[in-house]
């Protein structure tokens, strides 16, 4: 039940975000979708005794992937749904943190939050390059072996 409501309350928050950042009507529903899809696959993984790192990177390649085929489908800039689909997993609230303990001059958590945020975005981009490379692989067989005669 509990993961329910966090499926639902991420979608709204998705939704908000999308009406804050003027995003087009027709992929507000697709972008909350996706963001509520990838934060499924987050908690997934991470109840399978996943990494939070590793979890990350999965949530993420799973966002990238299902706004590449939507986009193509509806006609729309990948990135217009890839970025609410990883809304879900920018680490905020570590950058918060560690932030405020170098403030409060415990250097020691400082550098242990900031450490983690760093991991968390470099999951993030490692799971939008993955998909991308994906993509792209497809698309450049068919011009490997193409001469410029």
């Amino acid at each position: 039940m509990q993961l329910l409501t966090e499926i639902i309350l991420t979608f709204a928050a998705i939704i908000g975000f999308g009406i804050i950042f003027s995003v087009p009507r027709r992929a507000l529903l697709l972008g909350g979708m996706i963001g509520a899809w990838t934060w499924t696959a987050l908690q997934g993984s991470l109840y399978l005794g996943i990494t939070n790192v590793v979890a990350t990177v999965i949530a993420s390649f799973t966002a990238a992937v299902i706004a590449h085929f939507l986009a193509r489908r509806v006609q729309l800039p990948v990135t217009t749904l890839s970025i609410p689909g990883i809304l879900p997993l920018v680490p905020g609230s570590l950058a918060y943190f560690t932030m405020l303990s170098f403030v409060e001059s415990d250097y020691i958590n400082g550098l242990e939050y900031g450490v983690e945020t760093m991991l968390q975005a470099g999951a993030i981009a490692a799971g939008l390059v993955l998909a991308l490379s994906v993509f792209s692989f497809r698309k450049g067989i068919g011009n490997r072996y193409e001469t410029g005669d």
